[in-house]
């Protein structure tokens, strides 16, 4: 019995770990007009690492990471030393990880990292996910859909219903600059199936003018459930 009890106490953290960590398929996204960073490192376990290569201006392959504490960890290749951390939402298996500059600020880590669920409910086929990066209001129009984005908020927009004979629809996205709109974006985008978009709205402060970076996605078959570690 004691012996049994011991085993047990054994055990403990191990069970205790494994609530704690979770595997993550996730690719990764290089914003736009930003020299990508070196390949990162993600450590899975003593001796066992993930090289997660982040491509300028597009999607890459996918990758299985591990989160821990709800947190994802990478060290840069070059000198080990921590690049950027990026937290997953309970219960997300599929992210996007796009990367950023550092922000201005003390100890900041050398990349800032946006993470979207990568999930037909919040990324719609055929449709589009918009998330501002921008200090105001952003007000986004496709098609039928209109919507008002606070500072620093993100929608997912399913496939607009009007649509014209080349599946075009109108795309307009405008930022609020103290008391002016700016027009960021005012075009015609195709929406089909099997298809989406990645839109980043955002003040460039460099330029002074306001910025729209669009992605394009293209759906992936769906994957097998990935297990827990």
């Amino acid at each position: 019995m004691r012996a049994l009890c011991l085993c047990l106490l054994f055990l403990c953290p191990v069970f205790s770990n494994a609530q704690d960590s979770r595997k993550v398929s996730c690719r990764f996204l290089g914003f736009e007009g930003t020299p990508p960073p070196p390949p990162l490192l993600n450590i899975i376990d003593k001796g066992v690492e993930v090289t997660c290569t982040v491509p300028p201006d597009t999607f890459s392959p996918e990758v299985v990471c591990l989160a821990r504490n709800n947190t994802i960890g990478f060290i840069s290749s070059v000198d080990r030393k921590p690049a950027a951390s990026a937290v997953i939402p309970v219960g997300v298996n599929a992210v996007i990880l796009a990367f950023f500059p550092p922000a201005k600020e003390p100890n900041a880590l050398p990349w800032r990292v946006f993470v979207i669920e990568d999930s037909l409910k919040n990324f719609p086929d055929g449709g589009a996910f918009v998330a501002s990066l921008h200090t105001q209001d952003v007000r986004v129009t496709l098609g039928e859909h209109k919507i008002l984005l606070k500072p620093y908020k993100n929608h997912g927009f399913a496939r607009p219903e009007q649509r014209d004979a080349f599946n075009m629809a109108e795309t307009v996205v405008e930022l609020q600059q103290k008391d002016a709109w700016l027009g960021g974006c005012e075009s015609m985008l195709r929406f089909i199936p099997g298809m989406r978009y990645l839109i980043f709205a955002y003040y460039d402060t460099a330029l002074e003018r306001p910025r729209v970076t669009t992605y394009q996605d293209f759906i992936r078959p769906p994957a097998p459930p990935l297990k827990s570690k």
